[in-house]
């Protein structure tokens, strides 16, 4: 019989390697053998079972596996694809671990100094670091308990700041740079790719030099920048971008934040704790791509801190005089500050990679277009992350990235975003899963939605935290959940109970009738489904 050798991956413990081996014996006519010090499995199987039948029975136990060429050079059926990934970051990574355990040879290119892309490096991580330091110098100057003194924070910015840094390069070290060291089978080159075919890179070397890169397939993985607006005399400043406030080593008097959605308002709250003055200017109103319940709660929580929104305002102009930023507004007032925050969303970076060569399409703000596979207009190259049409998010990126690797590399996978979940990590925290009524409208889906005060939360009321709300959307008559929104200390934790139940296909009945635990937050789920057909203020605290 033939016999084929498996790497492995995921193994933990000799019950793996067991669980691994009865799986690939539960094929008929299969006899295994697991070296679990090894990770590899030696398989004995008829002609009739292939590498790829092998490799699906250890993968659906939750483990990887890929075919290893035999001491003559036999290559495996998935040994010898050459898959090019532009890019470092989340996405890349995802893909290129998955396409590594599918048997391919991958070549990561990165033009940036530092692997890891825009998440460990200058986004996601710092952020909550900065956020969480921000949160606690609140604690201290204002809490809800009557009992407990509050004080002025001592904040050492540059203390904070070296914290932050030494653990974002922990992070890239271990989940990035420590990876790719012991995955011999994926290499990195340095420089800035384009397109000269659909198959074919070139790579700007940092020493000037040009190379030729050709792969089988191709993921476009290049992340995206902050957007600039083009307001007059803007680019001649030195203003901040998300990477540059991330990284600010003193605290400004004054900040201005130009933006309202994500990125804006987290920062703009996490400056104000550590003892900025902030104003905020948005062009529409306080995140106004989400439930408008949602902005204007948050809206109340940022005047109680002393932050100014000033919605419906735009900046027309922009100068530094060398020590102070002079914002006009359009309205003829003139601010100024000593720092000036832009925050008025992200762009996909592909203008240089020169995607007409290889015949890939983008919409009109420049992001590739793919469809739920990942694969652009050309059969051979794919994209994944913030560079294409698809929201941008980090776990989008990621779950995109290995999706697409599956599917370079002869799987079928699709990318499913329903119930997508977003988190703002302010405080109150806001969160958003599945349709929110505007959305339901707009798809010509009939809803009922149903709304609860957190002053009807049993934990939000023992916490003196009771600003926020749950929002339901059901389908009407048969009111299977469709959506949620919140506005609560802890929306980010409460949120994925809700995508859970959603993507189930659960009905509020479903929720009201699960038990929860008390005292918790995300018991406000179970309360508001509860308001659905009874009015939960008449009930006991605990009832079920």
């Amino acid at each position: 019989m033939p016999t084929t050798r498996l790497a492995l991956t995921g193994l933990t413990c000799a019950h793996c390697a067991d669980t691994v081996r009865a799986a690939l014996a539960s094929l008929p006519g299969v006899q295994a053998a697991v070296d679990y010090p090894r990770a590899e499995a030696v398989v004995q199987h008829p002609p009739d079972i292939t590498a790829e039948r092998l490799v699906a029975a250890v993968q659906a136990r939750g483990y990887g596996a890929r075919p290893l060429a035999d001491d003559a050079g036999d290559d495996s059926a998935a040994a010898g694809l050459h898959i090019a990934i532009i890019g470092s970051g989340s996405a890349a990574f995802a893909a290129a671990l998955q396409a590594s355990e599918r048997g391919a040879r991958v070549t990561l290119v990165e033009r940036a100094p530092v692997i890891g892309g825009t998440c460990v490096n200058v986004g996601c991580v710092p952020s909550k670091i900065m956020l969480r330091a921000a949160e606690l110098a609140q604690l201290q100057r204002h809490n809800p308990f009557r009992g407990l003194a509050d004080c002025e924070p001592r904040i050492d910015r540059p203390a904070l700041l070296a914290q932050q840094q030494d653990r974002v390069a922990e992070l890239r070290a271990t989940k990035y740079e420590d990876i790719l060291r012991d995955h011999p089978d994926i290499t990195l080159r340095r420089g800035s790719a384009r397109f000269l075919d659909a198959t074919t890179l070139a790579i700007d070397t940092p020493d000037g030099h040009s190379e030729r890169l050709a792969a089988d397939r191709i993921l476009v993985a290049t992340g995206s920048r902050p957007h600039i607006p083009p307001v007059a005399g803007l680019a001649d400043t030195p203003y901040w971008t998300s990477t540059e406030a991330l990284a600010a080593e003193t605290v400004p008097e004054h900040l201005i934040v130009l933006g309202s959605s994500i990125v804006a308002v987290e920062l703009a709250q996490a400056w104000r704790r550590l003892g900025a003055a902030v104003t905020l200017l948005a062009r529409h109103t306080l995140l106004y791509r989400f439930d408008p319940a949602l902005g204007a709660g948050l809206r109340e929580a940022f005047a109680a801190e002393g932050i100014a929104v000033r919605e419906h305002t735009q900046a027309e102009r922009v100068r530094h005089d060398g020590d102070r930023f002079h914002v006009q507004l359009d309205d003829g007032s003139t601010l100024e500050s000593d720092a000036l925050l832009v925050a008025t969303g992200r762009r996909p970076n592909t203008d240089a990679l020169d995607l007409p060569a290889a015949g890939v399409a983008t919409d009109a703000h420049g992001a590739i277009v793919v469809d739920e596979t990942l694969r652009t207009s050309a059969p051979t190259v794919w994209a994944a992350g913030d560079c294409c049409n698809l929201p941008r998010f980090v776990y989008v990126a990621a779950a995109a990235g290995t999706r697409a690797a599956i599917n370079m590399t002869g799987g079928s996978a699709r990318l499913d975003l329903t119930g997508l979940p977003a988190v703002i990590f302010t405080d109150p925290q806001v969160a958003s899963a599945g349709l929110d009524p505007a959305a339901a409208a707009r798809a010509g889906i009939a809803v009922e939605t149903r709304r609860l005060d957190l002053d009807q939360v049993p934990r939000a009321l023992a916490n003196f935290e009771t600003r926020g709300f749950v929002q339901l959307v059901a389908s009407a008559g048969e009111r299977r959940l469709l959506g949620a929104q919140i506005l609560a200390p802890a929306a980010g934790e409460m949120i994925q109970t809700a995508v859970l139940a959603i993507r189930q296909g659960l009905t509020v009945a479903d929720l009201a009738d699960t038990l929860f635990p008390y005292l918790t937050m995300v018991e406000g789920l179970k309360l508001c489904a509860q308001t659905f057909t009874r009015d939960v203020s008449q009930l006991s605290c605990c009832a079920g």
